[in-house]
């Protein structure tokens, strides 16, 4: 599994995090696999360049395929990804409240769903996918995608206080009390929370516990060596049973079973997300 990790064209840093190109050739005994994908604190544009992956929720055995390219909103709850046989895909990770000020849409509105791009992107977006069907590379295709960014960027909603508090929350890992956070966007803390719901979909307080929990997830997939105390030191947890309470609400099992799931799949989606 080849991933890539490149920092954004310097006009898109403003609202848009890292760019990353997958490419996942499966075994030949293998014609599809599925993987857990626990929620990450990333908004994101995901492009498939070859077949588009299906989706299922943890308690539905059916999977849908996912379109050409999906724009995913804030996420809360795990899916299970079948890739089949190839994957290359390129990733857009939006910075807190990046999305909104692209689109000016309230992300609670976008709440824990996949959606069409072109729905959001009109026609610059259908004429996008059908170049990158044919292009000849991933970096080919991330050069092209940076372009159709930047000529939205003239269009962002301005920067406010709280998009760089929020961007402080973040390289926090989640480690940053809200009392501060809403402090540094010179905001009171209710007129805080309802921001955050416009720009992450959601309260801070959850927010911030995806944050660590997603580090936590990520550190496994890194590194599986390491034990599960350590992973929870390392996120920054009080102690392992918080970790293990938030393994079941958003990856839907506990620390062990998805240990025991990955063990059945050779690709590994989070390893590499950059925090």
């Amino acid at each position: 599994m080849d991933i890539k990790l490149y920092s954004p064209h310097p006009v898109l840093k403003e609202f848009v995090l890292n760019i990353s190109t997958v490419n996942a050739i499966l075994p030949d005994s293998m014609h599809e696999v599925v993987t857990p994908y626990p929620p990450t604190p990333f908004q994101s544009l995901i492009f498939y360049c070859n077949h588009p992956i299906s989706m299922g929720r943890v308690h539905d055995l059916s999977f849908t395929k996912q379109a050409i390219t999906t724009l995913i909103g804030p996420q809360y709850s795990r899916v299970n990804i079948k890739v089949h046989q190839q994957l290359s895909s390129i990733r857009v990770d939006f910075a807190p409240g990046g999305l909104y000020r692209l689109l000016g849409i309230p992300s609670y509105e976008l709440f824990d769903q996949g959606f069409d791009a072109t729905a959001f992107f009109g026609k610059e977006m259908s004429a996008l996918n059908e170049r990158l069907l044919n292009t000849p590379s991933l970096e080919e295709g991330k050069f092209l995608i940076e372009k159709l960014l930047i000529g939205r960027a003239s269009r962002l909603k301005e920067s406010l206080p709280i998009d760089k508090a929020l961007h402080l929350l973040f390289g926090h890992q989640g480690q940053m009390s809200m009392e501060k956070t809403a402090a540094l966007s010179c905001l009171s803390l209710k007129q805080f929370e309802r921001k955050c719901k416009e720009r992450l979909g959601m309260n801070p307080k959850l927010y911030a516990r995806i944050l660590k929990f997603s580090n936590a997830y990520r550190l496994h997939e890194a590194f599986p060596h390491l034990t599960w105390t350590e992973i929870a030191y390392e996120a920054g947890y009080y102690d392992q049973m918080h970790m293990i309470r938030d393994f079941k609400n958003f990856a839907g099992t506990n620390p062990t079973n998805i240990e025991l799931q990955l063990l059945a799949t050779p690709l590994r989606m989070q390893k590499d997300l950059r925090f």
